[in-house]
C-alpha cells in the first residue's frame, strides 16, 4: 500500500471501485433485458445492518422500512397514524394506550400476527441487551417510561406510561426507531441472537451481500393499510415490483454515469447535476424536501453575539432568497421556521420570517456600539450539505453591512466537536430532521450549562416547548409552536435558512417512484408496461 494513501482512503477508493465493475457488468450483459422484473436503486453506503433500529443509519432505515412495520407511521405531513394498528384508544388522563390490531397480517413466513407478537417485538426492545437505538425515551431516561406492556385478547395491545406525553407516539413512528416494527419471533436464533428480519412489510427480505447489494422481494400476501392513494408510510401500499435491489455505490459521479446508462434505476444527484439530467430522455428527476434544517447558529454566550441588537443585524444583513437560491442551485425556497413547509402545523404565522434590510442592520449595529470585532463563521466542504457555500455568501453580505465576517474551514468531525462543546461564534450547520415542531426546537433549545450543544437558552421559550411536549390538542399545540416561532424571530440565536432538499433520477422504466424523508418507498413504485 502506498504510504500515501490512508486506510480509509483505500477502503473509499476500493468501495468506488466495486460499485464501478458492478454497474459496468450490469450493462454489458445487458442486465435488465434478462431480468425485466428487477430496478436498482444506488444507495450512497451500504447498510449497517438488518436488525430494525438497532445499529442503523438513514441509508439503513431506508432499506429495512420496506420490510418492517410498526402499530403506527408517519403521514407525508409529519402527522401519526395507525399502520399494524386499526384504532388507538388513550384514556382521558393521556396514560394508557390501547391498540386494536388489523386482522389478516401476515409475517414474511406466512405466520399470522397476534397481539403475542407485538409484545415478544416491544419486550425485545426494551432489552437493554438489543441495544435498541431509542430505548431511552421509552425507559425514562429522557422522558416518558412505559411502566406495563399487556396483551388482553389476541387483537389488543396495550402500553401505561408514567405522565402524559403530546409525543408518544411520534416517538414510536420515529423511523431512527424503525418505527418499533412488529417483528416474527423467528427473526433471532435459538440462542436469541440475531438472524434476519421477518416483518409484515411490502418487501421481504432475500440477501445482503456486504459492502456489494441488498435485495429483496414483493410479498405477495401482503395487507395493505387503509386508503387509496400512498401517504408516507401509511396510506395504500402495494408491491408492484417484484424485486429491487439497493446497489452499494458510495460515488455520486459513478451513480450518475450508472443512471444514464440505464444500469441504475434510481439514485440520488447533486444538485448541480439536475439541470443536465433533466434534459436525458431516459430519465425524470424528483426533488423532495425533508424536515432538515440548513442554518447559520449563532453563540449567544459570546462577548460580541450576546447583544441581540447584532445578531438581528446579521441576519437583516443577508439576502436570504439570493442565499438559498445560490446554496439550493435554485431547487429549494427559505423557510425561517424551525416547523418544515408540508408540516401539519406550518401556519401562516410560521410563514413570517426576515425582511433583508441592510440600511436597518447598519443601524443596529451602531446602536450596539458594534466596533469591527471580528465574527468567525465555520463551515465544512462536505459535498451534499451547503454549509461552505452558505458561508462563503453570508460573509459577502455581512461585510456589505460593516461586519467583519470571517471563515474557518473544518473538517466535518471537528465542526461537529465544536458544536457540541459550543466553542464557536457562528457555525453554518445542517440539523437532521425532526417532524414533531416539540422536537425540532427541543433539537437547539435548552440549558447551555447542562448541554454545551444547546443554542438557544431562553427560560420563557423553554416554557412554552416543555407545554408543547405535554399538550395533545393541535389547536393548542400549535399556539405555542406560533408564540415560539416569534420569539425565535426577535432573539434570534440562530437563522433557520431552508429545509434539506434532495435530487434523485429515476429511468423512465419506473413510474411512482417517491422518496420521504431520503427514504425510498418502494411500494409507491412500478414498471412501465
Amino acid at each position: 500500500m502506498s504510504s500515501s494513501q490512508s486506510p480509509a482512503r483505500l477502503l473509499l477508493k476500493m468501495s468506488v471501485m466495486s460499485a464501478m465493475s458492478t454497474i459496468a457488468a450490469l450493462s454489458a450483459t445487458s442486465a435488465f433485458a434478462q431480468n425485466p422484473a428487477q430496478i436498482v436503486v444506488a444507495q450512497p453506503a451500504d447498510i449497517r445492518s438488518t436488525n430494525p433500529g438497532v445499529n442503523r443509519d438513514n441509508t439503513t432505515d431506508g432499506v429495512v422500512l420496506n420490510i418492517v412495520e410498526g402499530l403506527v407511521g408517519y403521514h407525508e405531513n409529519g402527522s401519526v397514524g395507525p399502520l399494524l394498528a386499526k384504532s388507538i384508544n388513550v384514556s382521558p388522563d393521556g396514560l394508557t394506550y390501547t391498540f386494536k390490531l388489523r386482522t389478516g397480517v401476515k409475517f414474511h413466513n406466512g405466520d399470522p400476527m397476534t397481539s403475542a407478537d407485538v409484545l415478544w417485538s416491544w419486550n425485545r426492545y426494551m432489552n437493554p441487551k438489543t441495544d435498541w437505538r431509542c430505548l431511552s425515551d421509552f425507559d425514562g431516561r429522557s422522558g416518558t417510561k412505559v411502566l406495563s406492556a399487556t396483551v388482553p385478547d389476541a387483537q389488543t395491545f396495550v402500553l401505561k406510561i408514567d405522565k402524559p406525553s403530546a409525543i408518544f407516539l411520534d416517538n414510536l413512528a420515529r423511523t431512527d426507531c424503525a418505527m418499533a416494527a412488529v417483528i416474527s419471533k423467528k427473526s433471532v436464533k435459538a440462542d436469541g441472537s440475531w438472524d434476519k428480519p421477518i416483518g409484515t412489510g411490502p418487501y421481504k427480505f432475500d440477501e445482503w451481500k456486504r459492502g456489494e447489494y441488498v435485495t429483496l422481494s414483493a410479498f405477495a400476501d401482503y395487507q395493505s393499510p387503509p386508503g387509496n392513494k400512498p401517504d408516507g408510510y401509511l396510506g395504500l401500499k402495494k408491491p408492484q415490483i417484484p424485486q429491487v435491489k439497493f446497489l452499494d455505490v458510495p460515488d455520486m459521479s459513478t451513480s450518475k454515469a450508472g443512471l444514464q446508462s440505464g444500469a441504475i434505476d434510481a439514485g440520488q444527484i447533486t444538485s448541480s447535476d439536475v439541470k443536465e439530467l433533466k434534459a436525458n430522455r431516459n430519465l425524470n428527476v424528483i426533488i423532495p424536501s425533508e424536515a432538515g434544517k440548513n442554518t447559520l447558529l449563532m453563540q449567544t454566550n459570546d462577548p460580541v453575539l450576546k447583544d441581540e441588537r447584532i445578531r438581528q443585524a446579521i441576519a437583516l444583513s443577508l439576502d436570504m432568497k439570493q442565499i438559498v437560491e445560490a446554496a439550493s442551485e435554485g431547487l429549494a425556497h427559505v423557510n425561517n421556521s424551525a416547523i418544515y413547509d408540508k408540516s401539519l402545523f406550518y401556519s401562516a404565522e410560521q410563514k413570517k420570517g426576515y425582511v433583508y434590510n441592510p440600511t436597518k442592520a447598519k443601524l443596529l449595529l451602531q446602536q450596539a456600539g458594534y466596533r469591527g470585532q471580528p465574527i468567525v463563521i465555520q463551515a465544512n466542504k462536505r459535498a451534499h450539505v451547503p454549509s461552505y457555500t452558505v458561508a462563503v455568501l453570508s460573509q459577502a453580505m455581512m461585510q456589505a453591512v460593516g461586519i467583519n465576517a470571517q471563515i474557518e474551514v473544518l473538517e466535518w468531525a471537528t465542526q461537529l466537536d465544536r458544536y457540541n462543546s459550543g466553542n464557536y461564534q457562528m457555525s453554518s450547520f445542517t440539523y437532521s430532521s425532526r417532524l414533531d415542531p416539540a422536537l425540532s426546537y427541543e433539537q437547539f433549545s435548552g440549558n447551555k450549562t447542562k448541554q454545551s450543544r444547546k443554542v438557544w437558552d431562553d427560560p420563557a421559550a423553554q416554557k412554552l416547548i416543555d407545554q408543547s411536549f405535554i399538550e395533545s390538542d393541535t389547536k393548542k399545540r400549535q399556539v405555542l409552536f406560533d408564540q415560539l416561532h416569534n420569539m425565535l424571530i426577535t432573539k434570534t440565536p440562530l437563522i433557520l435558512l431552508y429545509n434539506v432538499t434532495d435530487s434523485w433520477a429515476i429511468r423512465k422504466r419506473v413510474s411512482g417512484y417517491t422518496v420521504w424523508e431520503s427514504k425510498p418507498l418502494m411500494w409507491t413504485s412500478s414498471l412501465a408496461r
